[in-house]
């Protein structure tokens, strides 16, 4: 085989190449978890730090008189910030 087949066949081999998103899959799904798990934790009132700043994180959820604003999760300085979609329900 001539050096200018064999290049187009690594081409074509790695063009018909499967992705693996496995690794990538598993670290999302470990993330979802512990972000699921934490805000648990919050909507129980238990005390949670924030991994980076230590200060304690603070649960944002909207009341009556809310029609918008930033729901979620967040630390003082900002290093933790997990925003939610919620509305009130009456």
């Amino acid at each position: 085989m001539s050096e200018n087949a064999t290049d187009k066949q690594a081409k074509t081999e790695k063009l018909t190449q499967k992705l693996d998103f496995s690794g990538i899959n598993k670290t999302t799904a470990k993330s979802f978890n512990e972000q699921k798990n934490l805000i648990k934790r919050l909507f129980k009132g238990n005390t949670v730090l924030c991994d980076v700043c230590r200060q304690p994180l603070q649960l944002v959820v909207p009341v009556e008189s809310d029609t918008e604003g930033k729901y979620g999760v967040f630390c003082k300085k900002g290093c933790t910030d997990i925003e939610l979609e919620m509305e009130a329900v009456l």
